[in-house]
């Protein structure tokens, strides 16, 4: 396998490691003139050492090698494993070649606004832990007005009594010219009938306010994602603000005190958080950045790679 790059990779690159920290690498590959004639160029060679359980411990080492194809897909996709290689320092590589410098060169062809990976984790894991009030006061004010409601009747017949406020509001049409109504991000059709929503919504409600009561009580939480959500949202800031990610992160000191459970969710980790997606969202819609990679540039790197390497 001939090898393009290969790094130190996860919290030691992002300066969040400790003492139990296992060791993983990344690294890209340049396929065979077999595999591209075949085309069966595989995506990734992965390996890994150590223990069998699932409990990761310093001694584990996690490998991961992508084809050159699809580390650039990755790239264009904008997946955070791509992104945050493309910025590794040189003290993080083990091993490099011309090839990795000229994509490294040009890693900001990859900049766009659809920076999908970094901020929908983070979306996602802001949405488990937290919760506002506002949000469940919504869901409770859309039940009290359904639920005095016939459940056999459609939306569409009470429309004009729905609420529209923060996180309910009218959500457009569908393909098939549907309105269309969204609560907390829920969308239902005009179509459905009030008897479908409720339970859905009731089912909503009694979750999220159950990880809320969580939350409060700095339970039952993930530190570990809430801290990847932390790192990937101020990622994306970094990117959008400074036009690149320096590694080790700025913001470690404090990832390290969320990945560890140091801090109170509430006070101190969710007002971050919240402020913190809020901020890049913003930025995003402010951003001048494209809204997609030029693939036909990409497509035509791999093709000059593959014909000065391989043919």
């Amino acid at each position: 396998m001939e090898i393009i790059v290969k790094m130190k990779f996860g919290s030691h690159l992002y300066g969040t490691a400790t003492a139990y920290s296992d060791i993983d690498y990344k690294g890209v590959y340049l396929p065979s003139k077999k595999e591209i004639l075949l085309g069966k160029i595989p995506k990734c060679h992965s390996y890994s050492t150590g223990n069998d359980t699932s409990k990761n411990i310093p001694e584990d080492i996690d490998v991961d090698i992508y084809s050159l194809h699809y580390f650039i897909k990755l790239a264009c996709d904008g997946q955070t494993v791509a992104m945050d290689m493309l910025h590794a320092p040189d003290e993080m590589l083990i091993e490099s070649s011309e090839i990795w410098q000229a994509i490294v060169r040009r890693k900001h062809k990859f900049y766009t606004k659809n920076l999908k990976s970094f901020i929908n984790y983070a979306r996602r894991q802001a949405s488990k832990y937290g919760i506002k009030g506002s949000r469940l006061n919504t869901v409770s004010q859309v039940l009290s007005v359904l639920s005095s409601e016939d459940p056999d009747n459609r939306l569409r017949k009470i429309w004009d009594k729905l609420p529209r406020m923060e996180y309910c509001h009218d959500a457009g049409t569908d393909p098939n010219g549907m309105r269309q109504y969204q609560v907390c991000g829920k969308i239902f059709q005009e179509s459905a009938s009030i008897g479908y929503v409720i339970p859905i919504l009731k089912k909503f409600y009694a979750d999220y306010g159950h990880r809320a009561k969580l939350a409060a009580e700095n339970t039952n939480i993930d530190w570990k994602a809430i801290s990847h959500a932390l790192r990937a949202a101020f990622q994306t800031k970094e990117i959008l603000k400074e036009n690149t990610i320096n590694f080790p992160l700025k913001d470690a000191p404090f990832l390290m005190q969320v990945k560890e459970g140091k801090l109170d969710y509430p006070t101190e980790v969710s007002p971050v958080l919240e402020s913190l997606m809020e901020e890049v969202e913003n930025l995003i819609s402010e951003s001048e950045l494209p809204q997609s990679v030029d693939i036909d540039y990409w497509n035509k790197f791999i093709c000059d790679i593959l014909e000065k390497e391989r043919f």
